[in-house]
């Protein structure tokens, strides 16, 4: 687990690095010189591309995971592994094209009331799901490879250096029109495809030539029908993260979908660490299951589980405690500031999902992956159902409660199914300490505001800096006796070792 840890930490900077230049993009340059209803197009039109992207793969990203252990053979170049995974997405977007043409017409109709912008813009959904298809295969082949900072630092780092620019070109300098802006962004992420694309080639482990005697009729059977699974499960699983932004297009508009994509993305800052975590764990859970090593696969699950409820729950707290100092720094932040619920919400979904998301990794690389299909169209119907009855209700926070109710039905369900079926439980008596953790720190921030705050508001005598003073000041207090108390209480052995290696040796040193 320590080579696991190291190389999610690694991955995990880079993702901050993103976040800080997401967050200077989001907060500071979309808010000031694009619309609602512009941030709105962006948003549906990226997680448009990523939906359709997500089926045309025919679940390629998670098959590499899967079957990579079966063709891995490093010095015959994993036997033409790395051709099977251009050729099967490739099938599946001219597949996918044919059927969303068929479908044009309900698409365009559903939309054209409250969101005309996004029908007249339609058309560059088609090349910017093929780039991002590409781009998540290319990474998938670079994580089962054991190199993930690279093309994390490219998704992460140049994606959002790319938009940053494309933005500020857009509404700063207004050197390009909005028909230059989505140009520019399908632009970027062709580069993304394309520079991934190149440093697998600069690791010399792939081949083009596929070797067909690998697959014997087994293997190719399991696989044919992973794909298959993989392609019914993609309809529901790569569906739900995006539907509350197209129910909110097609209902209320642009400019809701541009308030609730900007709360959503503050939430989304929670569930960084999971992405690093998840993707250098993944091949090593799918390599003990593969040898029914199933206690290191438990053990996996809850070193995983255990600290990604950490950092999430840690995340998650410093945000929702300056969340209203964040919302004054924001340029219109009083614009956006209907989507706090949504924040808080989204938020703690995030921590839950981070916390339990490895269940489903275990399950998926086992011999009963299939019982996930299940899951997945239950979670799928039920967040359809509550979408409708909760959005013409409660609008934005509609959205966010029927998001976070699914997702608690379904990882109830696969945790019950993980246990029964794999014997692996995923929590840990560490988890207890965090809960309490969390719930002291809060308590101590309710103390903070009530006594502390007043003086700052006395000493400055404006809202906005003695928001920002304080939320500075009592988030490095607070910080700094969070890891104290990790450190103390034990709940990481993993996380204590680095404490003693990384600062502690510091200072002997000094």
């Amino acid at each position: 687990m320590g080579i696991v840890i190291k190389q999610s930490i690694r991955g995990t900077l880079v993702n901050y690095v993103g976040i800080a230049i997401g967050f200077l993009t989001t907060f500071f340059v979309m808010t000031a010189y694009l619309t609602q209803e512009e941030i709105g197009l962006t948003r549906v039109m990226i997680d448009a591309a990523i939906l359709f992207s997500s089926f045309a793969q025919l679940g390629t990203s998670s098959s590499i995971i899967r079957f990579f252990p079966f063709f891995k053979d490093e010095q015959n170049k994993h036997h033409g592994f790395f051709f099977w995974t251009l050729v099967v997405p490739l099938v599946g977007f001219l597949v996918f094209m044919v059927v969303v043409k068929c479908l044009h017409g309900v698409i365009i109709q559903t939309f054209s009331k409250n969101s005309e912008l996004f029908v007249n813009y339609f058309r560059f959904v088609f090349p910017l799901s093929l780039f991002m298809l590409y781009q998540t295969v290319f990474e998938a082949n670079a994580n089962v490879l054991m190199r993930i900072v690279v093309p994390k630092f490219v998704r992460e780092v140049g994606v959002r250096l790319g938009l940053l620019v494309s933005y500020l070109l857009y509404g700063y300098w207004q050197i390009i029109n909005l028909d230059g802006l989505v140009v520019a962004i399908c632009i970027i992420y062709f580069i993304a495809a394309l520079v991934d694309f190149l440093y697998l080639l600069t690791l010399g482990k792939i081949s083009f030539k596929p070797d067909f005697s690998v697959f014997t009729k087994p293997l190719l059977k399991d696989i044919l029908f992973y794909t298959l699974f993989l392609l019914l499960n993609a309809i529901t699983v790569s569906v739900m993260p995006l539907l509350n932004t197209f129910f909110l297009s097609a209902g209320m508009g642009l400019s809701f979908t541009g308030i609730y994509a900007i709360a959503n993305y503050i939430a989304t800052v929670v569930e960084v660490p999971n992405r690093s975590l998840n993707a250098i764990v993944q091949p090593e859970i799918s390599e003990s299951i593969k040898n029914k090593d199933m206690s290191h696969a438990e053990y996996l699950c809850k070193s995983v589980s255990l600290h990604l409820m950490l950092s999430s729950a840690l995340i998650f707290f410093f945000i929702w405690i300056n969340i209203d100092a964040l919302f004054m720094l924001l340029p219109n932040g009083a614009d956006y500031e209907a989507g706090k619920s949504v924040v808080l919400i989204l938020g703690i979904t995030k921590v839950m999902g981070a916390t339990l998301f490895v269940s489903s990794s275990a399950l998926n690389y086992s011999k009963y992956y299939y019982w996930t299909l299940i899951f997945t169209v239950l979670l799928t119907v039920t967040a359809v159902g509550l979408n409708v009855l909760l959005i013409p209700k409660y609008g934005m926070d509609g959205a966010a409660l029927s998001q976070f109710f699914s997702y608690f039905i379904y990882y109830v369900s696969l945790l019950w199914l993980v246990y029964v079926k794999l014997n692996v439980n995923i929590f840990s008596k560490a988890q207890l300490k965090i809960i309490v953790l969390v719930a002291f720190l809060f308590l101590l921030d309710y103390g903070w505001t009530t006594w502390f705050y007043p003086l700052s508001l006395e000493i400055f005598q404006s809202e906005k800096v003695a928001a920002i003073a304080d939320a500075v000041v009592k988030s490095a207090v607070l910080m700094t006796l969070s890891v104290l108390i990790c450190y103390r209480w034990h709940i990481s052995e993993e996380i204590n070792k680095l404490i003693r290696t990384k600062i502690l040796r510091k200072k002997e040193e000094q």
